[in-house]
């Protein structure tokens, strides 16, 4: 063991520990890919038997990056927005880069151009959009953009990196699901169809409602609040000829369920309901809701993993699709009719 007295550990120690140069040490701090892996391998352990936190101000200043990500959020409130964020902030802590966000919402005087003057003038060395909407990525492309830019959507784009979770595959979980159950007649309550999210999952709820040759039938255009859906399911009048809703998200999901029972409508004995998200209340509700699971840690992994090659001017990974998984719970049943 070195003796490092009370002064903090430098980057020679480690190398000494290591039995390599301080060149190496800073090659693998920096990581260059033609480190051998035990060279590495021996590095990394001298790092964390001395504890040493590199000095960053200083590697700025040698490689020209600060290892900063910008994230551009838009309803930073909202679950899956916040989810994208925490688990974009986990990513970058552990491959060495930290976030820098900053959140945009509809009415908000600061503008996308406003947002990423900010972001840029603090040296970041790249950016994110989270659950962006379509007038924000319209805005962003008049942009000029000197750093990579990764957008959280489902479409690719010629203009920025795209990655996201397949709004697709999980929708068509939830109309397969309830067709399974034997429903022929489904509402779909959207979210703002500005979002890209939401305009992926009403499309590909049209789009798999016409293969199984379901009633087609105009979608409620919802605001992902719960008291919208609370208010449209106190405002219903008689049980509707729809046998089932799958909302946008969860909270309006639970919305629903709230304003059917207030209503006097019960749920899933009169209509089902299944949301999108997995919020962690939703296995919680009475009844407890059937929704689509959506993996944000491996989202998060996958953002950060483009944007360092992107830095780091590495081949680019595979645009990838993040896969869903529906969640079955008491909420969705068989029609009243077929029972």
């Amino acid at each position: 063991m070195v003796n490092v007295g009370s002064d903090k550990p430098n980057i020679r120690q480690v190398a000494t520990i290591a039995g390599v140069s301080h060149m190496t040490v800073s090659r693998v701090l920096n990581d260059h890919p033609n480190i051998k892996p035990d060279t590495k391998r021996r590095v990394l352990e001298a790092i964390e038997e001395l504890d040493y936190r590199p000095n960053l101000v200083a590697r700025a200043l040698a490689t020209q990056r600060t290892r900063r990500i910008g994230v551009i959020v838009e309803s930073a409130v909202a679950h899956g927005p916040t989810s994208i964020l925490r688990a974009v902030e986990l990513s970058a802590r552990a491959a060495g880069y930290s976030v820098t966000p900053i959140a945009l919402h509809e009415g908000d005087a600061l503008s996308p151009q406003e947002a990423v003057d900010n972001l840029v003038t603090q040296g970041v060395d790249a950016l994110c959009v989270i659950a962006p909407r379509s007038s924000s990525v319209a805005a962003l492309r008049r942009i000029a953009i000197t750093v990579p830019m990764l957008v959280v959507k489902a479409d690719a784009d010629p203009t920025f990196l795209t990655v996201s979770i397949d709004q697709h595959a999980g929708t068509t979980l939830v109309v397969d699901h309830l067709v399974a159950l034997g429903h022929r007649d489904i509402l779909h309550l959207s979210g703002p169809l500005d979002w890209l999210d939401a305009r992926a999952r009403e499309r590909a709820f049209h789009s798999r409602a016409k293969s199984w040759g379901i009633r087609e039938r105009p979608i409620v255009v919802g605001d992902w609040s719960a008291d919208f859906a609370y208010d449209f399911a106190k405002g219903l009048t008689r049980l509707p000829d729809y046998t089932a809703i799958f909302a946008a998200n969860d909270d309006m999901a639970i919305g629903l369920i709230h304003g059917l029972h207030d209503r006097g409508f019960e749920v899933p004995t009169d209509l089902s309901v299944v949301g999108f998200d997995d919020i962690p209340l939703a296995r919680h509700f009475l009844p407890p809701l059937t929704t689509v699971r959506q993996d944000f840690g491996a989202l998060g992994v996958s953002v950060v993993e483009m944007l360092r090659a992107a830095i780091e001017g590495r081949d680019i990974p595979a645009l990838t699709r993040i896969p869903t998984e529906l969640v079955p719970r008491a909420s969705s049943a068989a029609p009243r009719e077929v029972r």
